[in-house]
């Protein structure tokens, strides 16, 4: 092998390993806080999981099933599918509703309770959505 061939060889190894370190780092006060969720029962039982996705000048950014861009109704059906396609007002659709709201306040409020965290924002999760088959309007 010449001195340009291993040169090369060399250099892409160490991107491709860069790369990867980039895919696969976890923060670990990120890591931290997801411990947390998970040690809670409440948290760790509902069938859709809490996640600190980042964490950054003490705002914790957190999933969420549910957006503007997502109703809730929509979240529900893929949480608990008995539930997909019922009105709004169905008693069933109304306590999972209320349920959802109880989980992910539990959830904020276990983030908040880090001295590392003074704020957490909600966002979207698309990978689960993705993982149902839900593509969101290419504006979001």
């Amino acid at each position: 092998m010449d001195k340009l061939t291993r040169n090369y060889s060399i250099g892409m190894g160490v991107i491709f390993i860069l790369i990867m370190i980039s895919i696969f780092y976890e923060n670990p006060e990120t890591v931290a806080l997801n411990n947390l969720l998970e040690a809670d029962s409440a948290v760790a039982r509902y069938p859709y999981q809490f996640r600190v996705i980042d964490l950054q000048n003490d705002i914790a950014v957190m999933s969420t099933p549910r957006s503007t861009a997502f109703p809730v109704q929509r979240a529900l059906g893929l949480i608990y599918p008995h539930l997909a396609n019922r009105s709004q007002d169905n008693p069933g659709v109304m306590k999972a509703q209320e349920k959802l709201a109880t989980v992910q306040k539990r959830a904020k409020a276990i983030v908040l309770e880090s001295d590392k965290v003074r704020e957490v924002r909600w966002e979207l999760d698309k990978n689960w959505l993705s993982q149902y088959g839900v593509s969101l309007s290419v504006g979001y």
